[in-house]
């Protein structure tokens, strides 16, 4: 799974009135954000009587360095202070939530509240698996040898306790939908499971990522709506799974020398000096799958508006990042957060959009 690193995840619920009226269930927007989420800032302030260096943060790596120290590893163990990763299995939950939302109306905010949660908890579980099956290799590796399993900090039975609990918790979140979408998220834990295991056989690690973050391409609409529209949710998890083999091949660039040693395959191996172009192939797949899901959920200017914002975005990623420097790989992989926000922002928009212009359109009529 992704090592990844950012910071914390927070819920910001905004009320709109004249929207608000407007929506059957009393929409909102919750938009969430986190505290230096642009970058590498974080806000301190020290705290009396700390010894001189020693400051508070709201950074999620902080946070975690704060807590009960027999707690730490567990917190590391679901990678709750590098929350990048919950960011970017969570926005393709917004994306599709946001498209579902009645025209004039925000999105759902307790479905983005419940799919945040749910993030978390299955991108920690994730993060478990994976380190369950990758602990030998973990040790192997400059960057990941200090992870939990790894260095002995969490036993083997203690990481199933672990992971069984949050299992457990996530499928309490999944349990708050309709029958529908149980059955549907129910049926990525398979990918959740097996993922991990691609690296091994395939150089497509990347693909199965994939296709396992952006399960929620499929699960937001159907949380909404009852049942997915493949008109809509298929080109929207095709154009994710485009989106996770840019952002994952960028970041496999960091660790391509440990992984041809010990043996792992990845994109960034398979593509080489390649790699921009494969990368600029997928990121045109990209945009055309999201303009179709645009086209067939009845969107309007603002959300093509971002999706151009978006191409953008990729092309500034995709030619300027430098694959054989693991650092500024990492602040474009990182940098899809942004990408993520802004796309969710247009869905907002255009669908807000809509109700305007069917108003213009009636003024028209008794004109």
């Amino acid at each position: 799974m992704l090592g990844l690193r950012g910071a914390g995840l927070a819920w910001g619920l905004r009320v709109v009135t004249p929207a608000w009226r407007r929506c059957p269930f009393g929409l909102s927007l919750a938009l969430a954000r986190t505290a230096g989420a642009w970058g590498a800032r974080d806000w301190r302030v020290p705290a009396p009587g700390a010894p001189r260096g020693r400051a508070l943060s709201l950074s999620a790596a902080a946070v975690v360095n704060w807590a009960p120290r027999p707690l730490q590893p567990y917190l590391r163990l679901m990678r709750l202070d590098k929350p990048i990763g919950t960011w970017l299995l969570y926005l393709p939950c917004t994306w599709s939530i946001g498209l579902a939302a009645e025209p004039g109306c925000f999105p759902d905010w307790y479905m983005l509240s419940l799919f945040g949660t749910g993030a978390i908890l299955m991108r920690g579980a994730g993060c478990t698996i994976n380190d369950m099956w990758d602990r030998d290799f973990d040790k192997k590796v400059m960057r990941t040898a200090n992870r939990p399993i790894a260095a002995g900090d969490i036993s083997i039975f203690q990481s199933f306790v672990f992971l069984g609990g949050q299992l457990t918790l996530a499928l309490g979140v999944l349990l708050c939908l309709n029958y529908y979408s149980i059955a549907l998220g129910a049926a990525s834990l398979l990918l959740v499971v097996t993922y991990p295991l691609m690296k091994r056989i395939t150089f497509w690690p990347q693909l199965a990522l994939g296709l396992t973050f952006n399960w929620g391409a499929l699960l937001g609409w159907s949380a909404v709506k009852g049942s997915c529209d493949p008109a809509v949710c298929l080109p929207l998890y095709f154009s994710g799974v485009m989106w996770t083999l840019i952002y994952d091949t960028i970041y496999a660039h960091q660790d391509k020398r440990d992984d041809a040693l010990i043996g792992l395959k990845s994109t960034a191996l398979l593509f080489r000096e390649n790699t921009r172009k494969w990368l600029s192939g997928f990121g045109i797949a990209m945009l055309g799958a999201l303009s179709l899901a645009g086209a067939n959920s009845g969107q309007t200017l603002p959300y093509y508006a971002a999706v151009a914002a978006v191409g953008a975005h990729l092309a500034h990623q995709i030619y300027t990042v430098d694959i054989h420097r693991p650092e500024d790989c990492w602040d474009k992989f990182t940098s899809n957060r942004t990408l993520g926000i802004l796309l969710f922002l247009g869905i907002v928009l255009g669908n807000l959009w809509k109700e305007k212009t069917e108003e213009t359109k009636k003024l028209k009529m008794l004109e």
